[in-house]
């Protein structure tokens, strides 16, 4: 019986996750206001489902930034993989869609801030992403991860009041 318990839970989640990323959707979500359509500055913090198995248990964070009149998002998150290979573990990129789903699951818009406010924290952010102490270093579980990442930009910045989602997992490792 505790065979046929494993071999079912083993289907289950075999059955109900996507196993391949690089079919996963990536599509914009329709979360963001394009560059072209908003001239103030802007910050958001996203969150999606983590990929597979994961997703059930903890949450990929990402940031994006647009500076005011800017025609692009840069995008700040950790990548584990980006570790692996050599590489520091904060991943950023420009891009006009900073909303897209997280290789299959749909973000959450966690925290968004505009205007004026958003052009006197930018700065803050991005002195916080520079000063990031685990920029060579990645672990799923207790962290770093990108949950610590993104406590950490809310640490140093506290003006920002970000909350986590309680499934965050390694967002109590930027304590």
């Amino acid at each position: 019986m505790r065979y046929f318990s494993i071999i079912c839970v083993v289907l289950l989640i075999s059955a109900c996750s996507n196993n391949d990323w690089r079919t996963a959707s990536r599509q914009p979500a329709g979360i963001a206001t394009a560059p072209s359509e908003d001239n103030r500055a802007i910050i958001e913090f996203y969150a999606a489902n983590a990929f597979s198995w994961r997703g059930w248990f903890a949450v990929h964070p990402w940031i994006a930034i647009k500076a005011e009149k800017a025609t692009e998002y840069s995008v700040y998150e950790v990548i584990g993989w980006q570790v692996k290979r050599g590489l520091p573990a904060i991943r950023q990129y420009q891009t006009l869609t900073p909303d897209r789903y997280w290789y299959g699951s749909k973000p959450d818009l966690l925290l968004s801030i505009k205007g004026d406010k958003a052009s006197l924290l930018i700065p803050k952010i991005q002195q916080a992403i520079a000063l990031y102490p685990w920029i060579n270093e990645y672990s799923v579980f207790p962290g770093p991860n990108s949950n610590t990442f993104v406590a950490w930009i809310g640490l140093q910045v506290p003006e920002l009041e970000l909350e986590l989602p309680f499934n965050a997992i390694g967002s109590g490792y930027a304590d």
